[in-house]
C-alpha cells in the first residue's frame, strides 16, 4: 500500500510528511521510503498555535478556524508530496497537538487535542485519511503515549543488541528493544513474548526547553541551536542540571507521557530563576539546558530500564543537534550512541513514517498501542478512519 504519513510535533517547526509503500503487517512489515519533506507553518499560524500550546485562551469560533487552519496546511503537505512523487492510496494524519493531560491529573481518563481533522484533509486531497490516533489508547485508559514502540519493534530491533530508540522531538520519549530472536519471527507465541519485553515512555524535554530558551536569549531572532553551537560554546552547572533532576515527572514510573503543559514557557522560567544566582552567560545557560535533556535520558534509563541499552539510536530534530548527542553519550558512557539514519531509518522522518504505519494497521484491522508503553488495559485500533468522497 502507498501511505503518507504526516506529523507536526511539540516544536511546531513544521509538518514532516514521508511517502512510503509498505507491505506485511507486523514483525514482517516492510517499508520502502519514497520521499519525504518538511513544510514549514505560515509564522502567524505558528504563533497561534503556540500561543494556544501555551494556555492562552481561545473561542470556540476561534478554536475551528484554526482547526481548519492546521488540517489545510496538512492536506496541501499530502498534495504537494503526492505531486512529486505520485498519488498514495492513504494518508495518516497525527495532527498538531495542542493540549495533552495525561490519566490520574484528576480524572480517570486522559484528555488529549490534536487539531488539523482527518475529514477535511480527506476532503481537501479526495483520499481515504486516518486521524486521530491517541483518542482510543486514552478510551482504554491509556496515556496515549508513546504511539511509536511497536513500530520500533517491528522495524528496528536487533538479534544480538538492547537498543533504546530515542526520540528526540520537543519532548523525549524512548522505546526500549530487547534482543529479538530472527530465526523465529515466524511463531506468533514468541512475538507476543517479545512485545511484552518492549518499553516505552515520555523521558522529559527534549528540544523545546532547548529552543524556548534560543528565543528567549536571542530576542526572538533565533528558534534553535544550530548543531548545538551555541550550547557546545558554553559549561554546563551540573548543581543546576541535578536540582531540576529533582522535579517529579523524572521519578514517576512508566507508563507516563508528558508535553508543553509541565515543560514550556513557565518551566523555562522557573529554570531562569533558578540560574540567575549563578550568574551564567548565555552560552552556558544553553549548555546546561541541554544538559538537562541528555542527563535525563540517561536517568530514565538507569532508573527504569531493567538493564542499559548496548546502543541508543537517536531521531527527531534533536539528532541533528551534535552537542545534545555528545552530552547523552557523556552521560551513557558505556552505550553506543548513533541516530537512526545510521542503520538505515531517515531521523528526520521517522515519526511520519510510523503514523504512515499506524494508518495502514488501522485499515488492516491490526491494533497500534502497545498497553505496557501506554498503560491502556488492553490493545486497540488507533485512529478514527475518513473515506473521500
Amino acid at each position: 500500500m502507498r501511505v503518507i504519513g504526516l506529523i507536526s510535533g511539540t516544536s511546531v517547526d513544521g509538518i514532516d510528511a514521508a511517502w512510503v509503500t509498505l507491505t506485511g503487517t507486523t514483525f514482517d512489515l516492510s517499508v520502502e521510503v519514497v520521499g519525504s519533506a518538511t513544510y514549514a507553518y505560515p509564522d502567524e499560524l505558528r504563533s497561534q498555535i503556540l500561543r494556544v500550546c501555551h494556555g492562552e485562551p481561545i473561542s470556540l469560533p476561534d478554536l475551528a478556524a484554526l482547526d481548519d487552519a492546521i488540517a489545510h496546511q496538512f492536506a496541501q503537505a499530502a498534495i504537494a508530496l503526492q505531486a512529486a512523487h505520485g498519488p498514495v492510496d492513504l494518508i495518516g494524519s497525527h495532527g498538531q497537538t495542542v493540549f495533552h493531560r495525561p490519566p490520574g491529573q484528576g480524572a480517570d481518563l486522559g484528555y488529549t487535542v490534536q487539531l488539523g481533522r482527518g475529514e477535511a484533509i480527506a476532503h481537501q486531497t479526495h483520499c481515504t485519511t486516518v486521524s486521530n490516533f491517541r483518542a482510543a489508547d486514552m478510551a482504554a485508559g491509556g496515556q496515549g503515549a508513546p504511539l511509536v514502540p511497536p513500530i520500533d519493534a517491528c522495524l528496528l530491533s536487533h538479534p544480538k543488541y538492547h537498543r533504546c530508540v530515542q526520540n528526540l522531538g520537543g519532548i523525549g520519549n524512548v522505546a526500549y528493544l530487547p534482543p529479538r530472536p530472527l530465526q523465529q519471527t515466524d511463531h506468533p507465541e514468541t512475538l507476543a513474548a517479545y512485545r511484552q519485553q518492549v518499553r516505552g515512555w515520555d523521558t522529559g524535554p527534549g528540544n523545546v526547553l532547548i529552543d524556548l530558551a534560543v528565543y528567549h536569549l536571542s530576542n526572538g531572532q533565533q528558534t534553535y541551536d544550530q548543531d548545538g553551537a551555541w550550547a557546545a560554546s558554553g559549561t554546563v552547572q551540573d548543581a543546576l542540571v541535578e536540582q531540576w533532576l529533582q522535579q517529579d515527572f523524572f521519578h514517576a514510573p512508566p507508563p507516563k507521557s508528558t508535553g508543553r503543559e509541565l515543560f514550556g514557557q513557565a518551566y523555562l522560567e522557573q529554570c531562569l530563576a533558578d540560574a540567575a544566582a549563578y550568574h551564567l552567560s548565555p552560552a552556558d545557560l544553553l549548555a546546561t539546558l541541554t544538559d538537562l535533556t541528555a542527563a535525563s535520558i540517561a536517568h530514565s534509563y538507569q532508573t527504569f530500564l531493567p538493564c542499559l541499552p548496548d546502543q541508543v539510536v537517536l531521531c527527531g530534530g534533536g539528532s541533528r543537534n551534535r552537542y545534545l548527542h555528545q552530552r547523552i553519550q557523556a552521560h551513557l558512557p558505556t552505550c553506543e550512541v548513533m541516530t537512526s539514519d545510521d542503520i538505515g531509518m531517515p531521523a528526520d522522518a521517522k515519526e511520519a513514517i510510523a503514523f504512515a504505519i499506524l494508518a495502514y494497521w488501522r485499515t488492516q484491522g491490526i491494533p497500534g498501542n502497545l498497553p505496557d508503553a501506554t498503560g491502556a488495559s488492553h490493545a486497540v485500533l488507533l485512529g478514527d478512519l475518513h473515506h473521500a468522497l
